[in-house]
């Protein structure tokens, strides 16, 4: 069985607003529910400078995207 905890903390309302336009939820606990699953989840937050390992994602991202079009525009 798992094991629940109540937690609270003091945030801004205008943090919480824009936390659940952000999620999509229209409450509060379920905007917090999901911010704390992605975090926990996400691969970057498990990497050391997670800002450099998602720019390197980014640029090789794009760079694929720039190989395959001017390989489309060459044909």
């Amino acid at each position: 069985m798992a094991k629940i905890m109540h937690v609270q903390t003091v945030l801004m309302v205008e943090e919480i607003e824009a936390l659940k336009a952000k999620t999509g939820e229209t409450n509060t606990k379920d905007a917090l529910a999901k911010a704390v699953t992605h975090f926990l989840e996400c691969e970057y937050t498990q990497v050391e400078n997670m800002w450099t390992k998602k720019l390197e994602n980014v640029v090789n991202k794009r760079t694929k995207e720039t190989y395959k079009e001017e390989h489309i525009n060459e044909n």
